[in-house]
């Protein structure tokens, strides 16, 4: 019976989709039913299959051995920190990152991840007959992350009509850095972690397609020349002027190439800095919740944050195929990744883990498996203002309620695809 809930579950969210979708009669159904195919084969391939179960288990075991070699570096400058019995979260899950994320910079910077962008965007454009910049730019989101990948494609966005940006910006929220894949696979089953990593980027173009049908003509299905860090951070601040066309032109301009040190020592501050970020939201988030908790429980002992949001988003958790308490205990999970991130819930469900089952375990690991909440929005549309002009950012800035959307259900489809897999 739960079986056929979860995949009447992945209906329902669809349906919502085309609910919601701007234009219903320009919806490309072909292009849509070859996706939702692709994500049923990839969800069977990489979750029941011995053949992708191992290659993802190999992928997982990759990432974590980077972790463990990016512990002889932490443990140098913080051995107190490491040879413990047990490390605490900002050892354990974020530090790492300080070796990981230049580790990504350096395959960027060398070519080899654009050349992978490349060829996987052009593949999947074919596959899926979508746009050739929209695949691309799914693919690029994976390696380099949602306001990245905005960055190093200023020169594109900026060529582009704005209801077609509004497609770029929903897509934004369904975004995973592979550099912070190392964090996600200390705290949650590697398993479904690397397998939500695919099948989100299939499910943020089938969202996008349904919810923003965009026509694109051939003359605009092309993929300008992609910049580089050090171009992108240079024509921000033109951009942020006003000045789109000054933009451009500064654009086209032929930028002189990073020293390598250089750019590998940016690279490690800008790292120490999401490190920042991370914990600063962790620690303000978890805090600010507890707070809330404590001012509902003076109204009423059996208020909190989490039963509200529990309330709120149970209907959908019930969809993925449960029954009505641990659709309920789910449901407090979602909420909570929504309104805060998903570190404060894998922090929370970590110790937790043995107690579910493999069915709650592979629900809950693959929604958590993005950067959909409530505060990317505002990174999203920051990120617009510094690369288009103030009449694009306005429509994008209009759409907030379509990109907060567009995350959800990206984040339910691909745990419904999951979970009708895994019991």
């Amino acid at each position: 019976m739960y079986l056929a809930i979860n995949i009447i579950g992945i209906i329902v969210f669809l349906g919502v989709a085309v609910l919601f979708s701007k234009d219903r009669k320009h919806i490309n159904w072909t292009s849509v039913g070859i996706m939702v195919a692709i994500n049923i084969v990839l969800a069977w391939f990489l979750v029941n299959s011995s053949v992708g179960i191992n290659g993802v288990k190999a992928a997982a075991d990759g990432f974590k051995w980077l972790v463990d070699i990016s512990y002889k570096g932490i443990s140098f400058a913080l051995a107190d920190w490491v040879n413990v019995k047990s490390m605490n979260f900002v050892t354990s899950a974020l530090l790492p990152i300080l070796m990981i994320v230049p580790l990504f910079d350096i395959l960027t910077y060398i070519g080899v991840l654009p050349w992978i962008i490349k060829w996987v965007g052009k593949g999947l454009s074919i596959i899926t007959r979508q746009p050739k910049f929209e695949s691309f730019f799914a693919v690029e989101m994976m390696f380099l992350g949602n306001t990245e990948a905005l960055a190093v494609s200023g020169l594109q966005l900026r060529q582009m009509k704005a209801d077609r940006l509004v497609t770029i910006a929903m897509m934004s929220m369904s975004c995973v850095t592979a550099s912070i894949l190392g964090a996600y696979l200390l705290m949650m089953p590697g398993q479904y972690i690397i397998a939500a990593v695919p099948i989100n980027i299939v499910n943020a173009i089938i969202v996008t397609t349904v919810l923003n049908p965009v026509t694109v003509t051939p003359e605009e299905d092309t993929i300008a020349k992609i910049g580089g860090s050090a171009a992108s951070s240079e024509n921000n601040d033109t951009v942020e002027s006003g000045s789109e066309t000054l933009a451009e032109e500064a654009t086209t301009q032929p930028v002189a190439r990073e020293p390598f040190f250089s750019f590998l020592g940016d690279s490690i501050l800008g790292a120490g800095r999401l490190i920042l970020i991370i914990a600063a939201n962790v620690i303000a988030f978890v805090a600010l919740a507890a707070l809330i908790d404590a001012l509902l429980g003076k109204i009423n002992p059996a208020l909190s944050l989490e039963n509200i949001l529990g309330v709120i988003m149970f209907p959908f958790a019930w969809l993925l195929g449960f029954d009505v308490s641990h659709a309920f205990e789910m449901a407090q999970y979602m909420g909570t990744k929504l309104v805060t991130n998903e570190f404060v819930v894998m922090g929370k469900v970590m110790p937790l883990l043995k107690d579910f089952t493999p069915h709650f375990t592979a629900t809950l690991t693959v929604f958590l498996t993005s950067f959909a909440n409530f505060s990317t929005t505002g990174m999203i549309i920051g990120a617009f203002k510094g690369l288009v002009n103030r009449e694009k950012n306005d429509v994008i800035s209009k759409s907030v309620g379509y990109m907060l959307l567009s995350g959800i259900l990206v984040s339910l489809l691909s745990a419904g695809f999951v979970g009708v897999f895994v019991w």
